[in-house]
């Protein structure tokens, strides 16, 4: 079997490189035509993250979409200019058969669930940059879209397929391998392109797909086209979308700086310590320094360049989660630390939400979004200590109110401190579409604007625990024992248990499209990816390939 050279942990892996570049891509071409860029998929059979498998048909694992990720996010810093961003594919009759079904089969269910979660993230990353960042997304379906393929083209906001008699969308999933379309698609039919229920069932149990007029009819795809058309009509619509006149330029986003050091990872602003005997990571992260702090915004923010701190910081941050995700499966609890001057990065904070309109300024607060969400969707418990050189303000104090606990440290002669912002009343919206301190008192909401974030008040230790900002005080007697035992507590607990706890807990209040997702969709994921039906020896997911028909324990539960 070929998912056999697929290791089972991430101790056993090779390292997942968490950056790229487009000088670097393998699997994918970006092209940029004045206001419209062109992303182009090719995948290489032979360019997968692991040896023992092919990723045929423009199939994709994890390496293919850490590039898809790095180019969303790059058009978007880089290329400000570009207001359609074109989804396709450099093979004829075929744009891509999705996930790699011999990678999925073979590989641990750790990484099974995390590589659906960031596949996930990547699309909604799509979703708003067109909702957020006026990058219009259009698929392009030149061929057989199936699976994670069509999914890709669900986080479009619209969808164009070749009616060519032959290319189809789909999504396979339950009656080839037993499991969900894992990247969103059951929820994006229903609540974004509103398909009929009982069409969106027949869809998701039709293993051959909808075509052409037929898929046009049920809302599966927007428009269709003829072969001898499709180059034309494409090339209409995008001339009909783009935006002129766009004048904004761009910014390089320099490689991150990272080293890696025994159990540690470097960077410039922050460093992971991890503890594998302990399941405990500790991250740390640098305040910005006052002469940075002081030097004002150009008249021009995006001079700044990507070295200006809550955007270097955030995309440290960022990579550091996923880290996190592929390279340390075993690590149960992160503890997350600050050193700094509060007063500096509250002089930050203002500078980051001095120009609502700067479009700079909009894409840093949705990239730190964007962190701060994926930091809530780790499956990790999450600490926040705070002591007297923390420097938790403002945007910085999200990562704090993002934890499943906040210790805060009360000593008269080191006194801690934290400050709230009004960057904390929502410019950083959870999943569910509430901001965290709306979440952390629903059933007070009263009591955040009692807070009055537009003062930008400083509290003390006790001052945030009358407040209800932090989970406990204790004094300097008791710091390190209080801190130690719930430390030993937490990573002694089930972590099955605990993932589920967590992500009940962290997401309160309304329900979204995206909650639905990672709360709902992801769930029943996990939980069938365990299941024998889907990679049992039986399974529909291990026999994929095999002559074999699997066989299903027909008990529901």
């Amino acid at each position: 079997m070929q998912a056999e050279a697929i290791s089972e942990s991430s101790a056993s892996r090779p390292l997942l490189e968490t950056q790229s570049h487009p000088q670097q891509y393998k699997h994918w071409k970006l092209r940029v035509e004045g206001p419209a860029a062109y992303l182009i998929l090719d995948v290489q059979e032979g360019g997968g993250y692991l040896p023992g498998y092919a990723l045929k048909l423009n199939s994709y694992d994890i390496s293919v979409d850490v590039e898809l990720a790095d180019a969303v996010t790059r058009l978007r810093f880089e290329h400000p200019e570009v207001s359609v961003v074109v989804l396709t594919s450099a093979r004829e009759r075929l744009f891509c058969a999705g996930a790699n079904i011999f990678m999925l089969r073979g590989a641990s269910h750790p990484f099974k669930v995390n590589f659906c979660k960031y596949t996930n993230e990547t699309r909604l990353a799509m979703e708003e940059a067109s909702a957020h960042s006026g990058q219009y997304y259009l698929a392009a379906l030149n061929g057989l879209a199936s699976g994670g393929g069509y999914e890709l083209a669900l986080a479009c906001k619209e969808i164009h397929l070749i009616d060519d008699h032959s290319s189809v969308v789909s999504l396979p999933e339950i009656p080839y391998l037993g499991v969900l379309p894992g990247t969103g698609g059951l929820t994006r039919l229903v609540d974004k392109r509103h398909v009929r229920r009982d069409l969106a069932d027949v869809f998701c149990t039709l293993a051959e797909g909808v075509k052409g007029r037929r898929a046009m009819e049920w809302n599966l795809v927007d428009e269709v086209h003829p072969p001898s058309q499709w180059e034309e009509m494409i090339a209409k619509r995008v001339a009909e979308l783009v935006r002129e006149g766009a004048t904004q330029q761009g910014i390089a986003l320099e490689p991150l700086v990272k080293e890696r050091r025994g159990n540690e990872i470097i960077y410039k602003h922050l460093t992971l310590s991890v503890e594998p005997d302990a399941r405990v990571a500790r991250l740390t992260l640098r305040g910005p320094a006052t002469s940075t702090a002081e030097t004002p915004l150009p008249d021009n923010a995006a001079q700044a360049g990507s070295g200006w701190y809550p955007l270097a910081l955030f995309r440290e941050l960022d990579d550091v989660l996923v880290e996190l995700r592929f390279n340390f499966e075993e690590i149960g609890l992160i503890l997350i630390r600050s050193e700094g001057e509060l007063e500096s990065v509250m002089a930050l904070d203002r500078q980051l939400r001095a120009r609502p309109d700067d479009w700079f300024l909009r894409e840093v607060r949705l990239l730190i979004g964007r962190t701060l969400k994926r930091l809530e969707l780790t499956a990790r418990s999450i600490f926040t200590l705070i002591e007297g050189n923390s420097c938790f303000g403002g945007f910085l104090f999200e990562l704090a109110l993002a934890s499943d606990r906040i210790y805060m440290r009360d000593d008269a002669d080191d006194p801690a401190g934290i400050a709230l912002s009004p960057l904390n009343e929502g410019a950083f919206p959870m999943g569910n579409g509430l901001s965290r301190l709306a979440q952390r008192f629903c059933g007070n909401p009263e009591h955040p604007r009692r807070l009055d974030t537009g003062k930008e008040p400083h509290l003390s230790a006790q001052q945030a625990l009358d407040a209800g900002l932090v989970t406990a005080a204790p004094d300097e007697l008791d710091w390190e024992d209080e801190v130690r035992l719930a430390i030993e507590e937490r990573t002694s607990l089930s972590p099955d248990a605990l993932t589920g706890m967590e992500a009940s807990l962290r997401f309160a209040g309304p329900e979204t499209m995206e909650s639905k997702i990672f709360g709902r969709l992801s769930a029943w994921q996990n939980w069938i990816f365990q299941r024998p039906n889907a990679t049992g020896e039986r399974g529909a997911l291990t026999l994929y390939g095999e002559p074999e028909r699997p066989r299903f324990d027909r008990h529901r539960t």
